[in-house]
């Protein structure tokens, strides 16, 4: 007898049914979402992310590789090297898209994971980045504890996360809409409340080094003490 699904594994079947499109529209969807939905830039992600790439990294839900890529473009234009990169994501669509974006480049190694189930050693990261996908974790708080597990003491997790919408509308309206669409369509879990998502980091062990919030986004920076 085949034992019922975990309401985990049947959030992650459809969150990996919800990334099964090809890596362009992703981006294409990926960018309306940024804009609208978490009301962030690029270029926002672009300064949080690349100041957080360590001499060992880790790259969670990398998706298509895009962001990754323009990030090591910008690294590259600013003469900043980096050293060794594991990336991953569940979804095989997506991670189809970067292997076939990072083929030939040595430093990065690319492979079909699960956040909340990492098969990584404990303290081998000096950085781990999350872009854009905090929102997808079906069990969020084992994502930080993993995460927080394959760090090295000392080591940093930079994350923005989606939070429910704010401010003014139609802004607020339009955010509610998209966030409600991506519900249905399976490509978010949630978002989070402020409180709520600040306490999860911190019971996971982290310390919260920096913080700010842009439109409905809560960018941090949070650090496993030594």
């Amino acid at each position: 007898m085949i034992p019922p699904s975990s309401d985990e594994d049947v959030s992650l079947a459809k969150i990996e049914r919800a990334y099964d499109s090809p890596p362009w529209w992703y981006d294409v969807r990926g960018f309306f979402i940024l804009t609208f939905a978490y009301r962030s830039t690029l270029w926002e992600q672009v300064r949080l992310f690349g100041n957080n790439i360590g001499p060992v990294h880790l790259e969670g839900a990398i998706g298509s590789g895009t962001l990754f890529g323009i990030i090591l473009w910008w690294k590259r234009f600013t003469r900043k090297s980096i050293g060794s990169v594991v990336g991953f994501d569940y979804a095989e669509a997506m991670l189809a898209g970067a292997i076939r974006r990072f083929r030939g480049d040595t430093r990065i190694r690319l492979l079909k994971a699960d956040v909340g189930s990492l098969d990584l050693p404990s303290s081998t990261f000096d950085t781990a980045n999350v872009a854009n996908a905090v929102h997808c974790f079906p069990d969020v708080d084992a994502g930080f504890r993993e995460l927080f597990r394959v760090l090295k003491p000392g080591g940093t997790l930079a994350m923005n996360v989606l939070l429910y919408p704010r401010g003014a509308a139609p802004l607020r309206w339009i955010a509610e809409r998209i966030d409600q669409w991506g519900m249905k369509k399976g490509i978010l879990y949630t978002p989070y409340e402020l409180d709520d998502i600040k306490r999860r980091i911190c019971a996971a062990g982290f310390e919260i080094e920096w913080d700010d919030i842009t439109g409905n986004t809560y960018n941090v920076r949070a650090r496993k003490p030594r």
